[in-house]
């Protein structure tokens, strides 16, 4: 092996580690963001049900008990849905980050295998001329694959993002049935 390769398997290395440094750092970024959002809808919890339990202990007349209870369920109801809305938008956020990184990592590779199957077609011109169409072939169904496989992933995104559009409006219109009417 000569020191050109050595040289180029050291780079390809050391792009490699860096490549993972930015998704151990991305998943370690969503865990935090996760973490601050469950701490946060937590401590909202701990404190609307404190409250909560207060006015039900607080009322008198069994008939004051419906309209308390109604009272509480629509901003809990709201807090859900904002939770669900904060927890979808980084799942998404993450999804996208991860992707980026995996397109550009796969657009290096191809670009980098591209280059390795010209120097050994010109290496060995009647047998590389074979290698070389073969490789181009199999590099073209992997980056077909690639670009199916990301399609495919941001069509579920799409998909999800849909449902959960769609479960925030339900949900509001049941908040708002919980709503006393006046």
């Amino acid at each position: 092996m000569s020191t050109i390769d050595i040289e180029k398997l050291a780079e390809s290395q050391k792009a490699n580690a860096q490549v993972m440094m930015t998704l151990v750092r991305t998943a370690f970024h969503g865990l935090e963001q996760l973490t601050a959002l469950n701490l946060a809808a937590s401590r909202e919890l701990f404190n609307t049900s404190t409250a909560g339990a207060q006015q039900l202990l607080n009322v008198k007349d069994p008939q004051d008990l419906k309209g308390v209870a109604e009272s509480l369920a629509r901003p809990n109801a709201e807090k859900l849905l904002e939770y669900s809305r904060n927890l979808y938008e980084l799942a998404a956020n993450m999804q996208r980050e991860i992707t980026t990184v995996m397109e550009e990592q796969y657009d290096n590779l191809r670009h980098s295998a591209s280059g390795l199957i010209e120097k050994a077609g010109a290496g060995s011109p009647i047998a590389g001329d074979v290698f070389s169409a073969a490789m181009k072939q199999m590099m073209n169904a992997s980056t077909t694959a690639f670009d199916n496989i990301s399609q495919m992933a941001k069509q579920m995104t799409d998909i999800v993002d849909t449902n959960v559009k769609a479960a925030t409006n339900a949900t509001a219109q049941a908040a708002a049935a919980l709503t006393p009417k006046k």
